[in-house]
């Protein structure tokens, strides 16, 4: 089970990258965008890791999130610099899909290494304080606090300096808010997914003491 997590995980943050240049609306007090939508599940994702494998595992999922992103970065460059066959019209669309600056790709990933070690580091202590009880607790207020930082760090290492301070400030908690109240909404599936990984897990530990008891 912790690989199709781990598979889930780093597909879920690169499709984030991808679809983060697109822009939504909330009615008219919020603009957003897109990649929020994804992104909030990675930190259940972890949680839910944390909880079953412990922290080393966690954060072996959180470096290896990083190690792709880092690569699905360098290949998306070389495919931006092929030359474009003559029966390709779309270079130019494709470049601004797929291609950003570099202050808002550096100021994505070093938001993604704090707020998700982060993450880790207080559902851990959390789980140490209470053992396996209040499972709602360490996923909201590891996931609230890390969600904070990184949505801050994001915007004005990307920001600062090319737009008001209020504004900056607008964004951050427009953004946050969201996921504030996306980190309450997710904690059933938080929940669930413990339980199932957890029931898999006896069942493959079984299936492996059957097995050597048979040899």
């Amino acid at each position: 089970m912790l690989l199709y997590l781990n598979g889930i995980f780093v597909g879920l943050l690169i499709l984030s990258n991808i679809v983060a240049v697109k822009l939504f609306s909330i009615g008219s007090w919020a603009m957003l965008p897109a990649a929020v939508i994804v992104y909030i599940f990675t930190f259940p994702l972890t949680d839910v890791i944390a909880e079953v494998y412990g922290k080393k595992e966690a954060r072996r999922t959180v470096q290896a999130g990083l190690i792709t992103q880092v690569l699905a970065l360098i290949f998306i460059s070389i495919t931006i610099t092929l030359p474009a066959a003559p029966v390709f019209s779309e270079q130019a669309s494709f470049e601004t899909i797929l291609s950003g600056s570099f202050r808002v790709i550096a100021a994505s990933l070093l938001a993604y290494l704090v707020s998700q070690n982060l993450d880790v580091t207080v559902f851990d202590r959390l789980k140490s304080k209470h053992g396996t009880k209040k499972l709602w607790l360490r996923n909201n207020a590891s996931t609230m606090l890390s969600q904070l930082i990184d949505t801050t760090l994001f915007i004005v290492i990307a920001f600062y300096g090319t737009m008001p301070l209020s504004v900056l400030g607008g964004l951050i908690l427009t953004q946050y808010l969201f996921k504030f109240f996306a980190s309450i909404v997710l904690t059933p599936v938080v929940y669930l997914l413990v339980r199932l990984v957890r029931k898999q897990e006896t069942r493959m530990e079984q299936l492996q003491e059957a097995a050597s008891f048979k040899g």
